[in-house]
């Protein structure tokens, strides 16, 4: 089988390509030549930026492919363009959606079949223009479009909260953080080795076109615990504060964009639908263990250990204004 992945050496893509490598598909990557991660020996490796139409055909030449993925497409008009370079050139069109494009609050478990809509989160907003237009497509000309909806997806290079590090490093000092809510709500953390098992066994799957997958993990947490495995995995036992969503909102809009139109929102999925097309998925990385993975890369090089001192100031100054008793 052979196929093409438009990036696929970010977060979740990179132990994609692994993981189809490892299986004997033929993999062809096309980016710009600028990669978080070393390419994956054994891949084919084509340079043209994606939003250059031109560029792209003549490093594809007459090039056909048994699926394409574009993990980096995200509004219509980058659909649009890919509906006119890969009509008759692939046998099944793979977009990167998200789980956030699912309305909140949801009943749950969430099955693919939920309603739509995110009106706090416009990158949600055009994820589902995106698929719109793409089913419209496999209706009208029988595209082969499947869709795609990741949830939150991490690798040992991705803390899960908004700060990243700076988290870590307030954890270590003894300095408060600050959990959304409660800290009751429920998460799904998906560990990307554990995406890709779903991900690579929906590759070429005919019986997958006109269909739409989310692939996530079965280990439901809720906040709380998320912090404290990670506060665990650094060796320190972390001084939570909550603070209302409606409040993070008001003092960071891009935090509190996030927040507001998924995460602070409890989440389950069924994954019923994703092992009735892949019947051997399962998601066996606990996030206990995914934790100790980050902490160690971290810990690894100082340079991973970056601190904004605007978002501590941040940190510290909604801290104050909710009155909080340290």
């Amino acid at each position: 089988m052979r196929v093409l992945f438009i990036g696929g050496t970010g977060v979740i893509s990179s132990a994609c390509s692994r993981l189809a490598l490892a299986r004997g598909i033929a993999l062809t990557l096309l980016n710009r030549g600028q990669s978080r991660t070393p390419l994956p020996a054994g891949a084919e490796v084509l340079h043209a930026d994606i939003r250059d139409p031109q560029a792209v055909k003549a490093a594809l030449g007459a090039a056909t492919f048994d699926a394409v993925v574009d993990w980096i497409a995200y509004t219509p008009a980058d659909v649009e363009a890919d509906l006119a370079l890969f009509r008759g050139r692939t046998g099944q069109y793979v977009f990167i959606s998200t789980a956030s494009a699912y309305l909140k609050p949801a009943a749950l478990p969430i099955v693919e079949s939920a309603p739509l809509g995110n009106p706090h989160w416009a990158y949600s907003r055009a994820k589902i223009a995106c698929e719109e237009r793409l089913m419209r497509a496999f209706h009208e000309e029988g595209f082969p479009v499947t869709i795609v909806r990741p949830s939150h997806t991490y690798d040992a290079t991705k803390l899960p909260m908004y700060g990243r590090y700076t988290v870590i490093d307030r954890m270590r000092r003894g300095e408060p953080v600050i959990v959304h809510g409660d800290g009751t709500s429920l998460w799904v953390l998906t560990h990307h080795e554990d995406f890709a098992r779903g991900f690579v066994g929906l590759l070429g799957n005919h019986r997958a076109l006109g269909e739409a997958f989310h692939i996530t993990s079965d280990e439901v947490l809720t906040w709380n615990q998320i912090f404290l495995w990670l506060g665990k995995a650094a060796g320190v036992e972390p001084r939570l504060v909550h603070v209302a969503s409606e409040t993070i909102a008001a003092f960071d809009a891009e935090w509190g964009t996030s927040l507001l139109g998924d995460k602070s929102h409890s989440v389950m999925f069924d994954n019923s639908k994703l092992r009735r097309y892949v019947p051997d998925y399962a998601a066996t990385i606990p996030f206990a263990q995914g934790a100790r993975e980050i902490i160690a890369w971290h810990d690894a090089d100082p340079a991973r250990q970056g601190v904004d001192p605007a978002l501590n100031a941040l940190f510290d100054r909604i801290i104050a204004a909710v009155g909080s008793r340290i």
